[in-house]
């Protein structure tokens, strides 16, 4: 009986290794996200924040162009740096 369990067992942990790297292999920007929550969050903020200024009535004393242009481009570098490291973790 104790010779079936012994390749069993090696058996399992060589099925589970593999199972590990194929799920790391599927790492995407938004998986990134769950390892990431503070980028997540920011992403969100930059989001709402970018919502209320386009819909906003008034110009923030003349800094309201700008600051969208500047919170579009941080969205856009945070995304970027989720998908650079999603890359990252698919080559492992």
């Amino acid at each position: 009986m104790m010779r079936f369990v012994i390749p069993v067992l090696f058996g399992s942990a060589f099925i589970a290794g593999g199972v590990t790297k194929s799920a790391r292999a599927q790492q995407t920007p938004r998986s990134e996200r769950a390892e990431h929550p503070r980028i997540a969050a920011a992403i969100r903020e930059l989001e709402d924040a970018i919502r209320y200024m386009e819909t906003a009535p008034h110009d923030f004393g003349g800094y309201k162009a700008e600051a969208l242009q500047s919170s579009r481009q941080a969205l856009h570098d945070l995304r970027l740096a989720l998908a650079y490291r999603a890359r990252q973790d698919n080559k492992r």
